[in-house]
């Protein structure tokens, strides 16, 4: 058995925390009102996961993930899913080099660090599970041979909650792969307001130069946060009680379909980076708890009397917590 990881220090801890809050703060300036959403993609990353972002279009899905990529000097990329995307399309292909008369492995546009999948669900499934592969081992095989994927490689993709015309529903085990569900509201109405301000001061979303970064990361940094949230203790009794949520899913009567013992992995991985984010070197309860829903909201599903009901899985999820006594 491979021996578990030093523990963090208090030290190292809070010198990560005041780096991923100095970012959290500055991103914060360029996407305005979405607090929670630019939180719960930093634990994605730190965590070394995914993240399937749901909300309606114009909600700055794009923005926080160039204003991430650029904090961290990264290669972003970016994949618009369509009905006729096929997986050589995402992943890449072997072409034939005249000169060299061979068979030459063009990369597709998914070997980047940090990879917007936009609409995932506008492509159908067989395009969908090109990125199976990627997000579970890090790396493609193309005819055969495998090519690995940069090591700070993360996938964020979106998805429209209103629009189901043409659109092909995730596979469970494309869902299941996906570290967090991130769910994007409208921002309130004074951060409309500053929104307009900024683009009346010359901000464009579409610029880069004009986002005002000047908290890096780097890629280094961002494998040196990753290691370190692996070091933050989650103690026995925190690793019963993230089992007792996962378990009490699999009770509920709402749902057909509870959460797997993956699910308990992610759950305490997203504990631990949320608890490194915040700058302390050991988990509480209320990461925990803070992590569940956006952990465990695509990864069960509800009866069909729930769903007439309007039942939702947030609400299901939400219930269990509250069900389950969380250690003190």
């Amino acid at each position: 058995m491979p021996e578990p990881p030093l523990p963090l220090s208090p030290e190292e801890a809070e010198a990560a925390g005041e780096r991923c809050n100095q970012l959290l703060s500055e991103l914060g300036q360029v996407v305005l009102g979405q607090d929670d959403m630019l939180e719960q993609m930093l634990v994605t990353l730190v965590a070394g996961g995914h993240a399937l972002i749901e909300g309606v279009p114009g909600t700055a899905k794009t923005l926080a993930i160039r204003g991430l990529a650029r904090s961290l000097h990264a290669e972003f990329g970016r994949i618009q899913f369509t009905p006729d995307l096929m997986p050589t399309d995402v992943t890449g292909v072997n072409m034939l080099d005249e000169m060299q008369r061979a068979f030459v492995f063009q990369p597709g546009p998914i070997f980047a660090d940090l990879l917007l999948a936009d609409e995932i669900n506008r492509a159908p499934a067989k395009t969908q599970a090109a990125l199976l592969e990627a997000m579970e081992e890090r790396q493609v095989t193309v005819d055969g041979r495998s090519h690995k994927l940069p090591a700070a490689f993360s996938v964020f993709a979106s998805q429209n909650p209103v629009e189901y015309e043409g659109t092909y529903p995730l596979p469970e085990a494309q869902l299941d792969r996906f570290l967090l569900k991130i769910r994007v509201d409208y921002p309130a109405e004074e951060a409309e307001v500053a929104i307009l301000d900024r683009h009346a001061m010359g901000f464009d979303a579409a610029d880069p130069e004009t986002f005002g970064l000047s908290a890096s990361l780097g890629r280094e940094g961002l494998l040196a946060l990753r290691r370190d949230a692996r070091r933050v203790r989650l103690d026995p009794e925190l690793r019963r009680y993230v089992v007792a949520l996962v378990r009490r899913t699999r009770q509920d009567p709402s749902l057909a379909l509870g959460a797997s013992p993956r699910a308990s992995v992610a759950l305490s991985r997203a504990a631990q980076a949320r608890a490194l984010v915040q700058g302390r070197d050991f988990v509480v309860p209320e990461d925990v708890k803070a992590m569940a829903i956006p952990v465990l909201r695509h990864r069960v599903m509800l009866t069909a009397e729930a769903e007439v009901e309007g039942v939702t899985a947030d609400a299901r999820v939400a219930a269990v917590v509250e069900s389950v006594e969380a250690p003190r």
